[in-house]
Formats: C-alpha cells, structure tokens, sequence
C-alpha cells in the first residue's frame, strides 16, 4: 500500500484543444478537482484566462506521475506541492517552468519555501539564496485552450481583433 498525503498542483502554457482533451482524461484518472474535497475534474471546470489549480487527499507518495509526465513531455509549466509523511519525507514544492527537468524544493506544509543550513553553505551567496527562493516561486501562466475566447486586458472575455 502506497504512503499517501495530500497535493496540489497548478499548471498553465498554451495547448490544442486535442491536447486539452487527453490532458482533462488524465486529471480525471487522477480524481483531481478545483477544490479540496470537490468534485472530480470535468473540463468544464477549467476557467478561461486563469491557470488551473488541482486538488487531491490521499494521493499515492504525494506525485501526479501521469499528469506530471504528460506536463514535461508537452513541456507545460506547473508547480506541485506536496504533504510531507512523517518519517518518510518532507513537504515539497516542485517546479517544472517548461524547459529542463522538474526541480524540487523544501517547503512547509502550507507550501512557504525553506532552506537548511547545508543548503545555505551551498549556495554561498545571499544572491544565490534569493535566487533560490525566486526559482521557487515560479509563476505559473494562464493554461490557453486554442479556440478560448480572446481575454482582453482587464481579463474579461472579449471579441477577437
């Protein structure tokens, strides 16, 4: 039996709307939803010109394997955070910005970065320390669906140009 813990996971980029499809199969094999303790994800659910943040209790060694895979390979930025398991391994905060590999970070259980003195030495700079914690907190941009309406700048929905 897998250790489980509670995660959330934000992701965003742009894809295809066939992309869109297998991505929303995929959040729902992972019995994901837009709210703790919320419904199962339907796409739907997804609103327009905001990323989408997803939600799970009890998720298996505290990863999305599938959905974080799918993420990389279509090289989507998400973040995820997850519980730690006492004894077991700490809260964490990954980081996929779409290029490169996934990097994860030390955090609390209510997902505020922290850093040990080891990690301190390492880095050796109080530059290098806040570029640390700046890589840490990626944004993630909104998830565009080709054919979403056009958002204009306050963020309404508007006609195209």
């Amino acid at each position: 039996m897998a250790d489980r813990v509670s995660a959330s996971i934000v992701l965003g980029g742009t894809i295809t709307a066939s992309d869109y499809a297998e991505l929303s199969e995929i959040i729902a094999d992972e019995r994901l939803s837009t709210e703790w303790d919320g419904p199962t994800y339907a796409p739907d659910h997804r609103v327009v010109g905001e990323p989408l943040s997803l939600y799970a209790h009890e998720v298996a060694w505290g990863s999305f394997d599938t959905l974080e895979a799918w993420c990389v390979e279509k090289k989507i930025p998400f973040t995820r955070w997850s519980g730690a398991y006492a004894g077991q391994w700490g809260a964490e905060r990954v980081v996929f910005t779409g290029a490169g590999a996934p990097t994860s970070y030390a955090v609390d259980e209510e997902d505020y970065v922290v850093i040990d003195r080891g990690t301190v030495h390492q880095l050796g700079s109080i530059d290098a320390i806040l570029a640390h914690f700046d890589a840490a907190d990626a944004r993630i941009p909104p998830l565009l669906v080709e054919g979403d309406p056009q958002q204009s700048s306050n963020g309404a929905a508007g006609g195209g140009a």
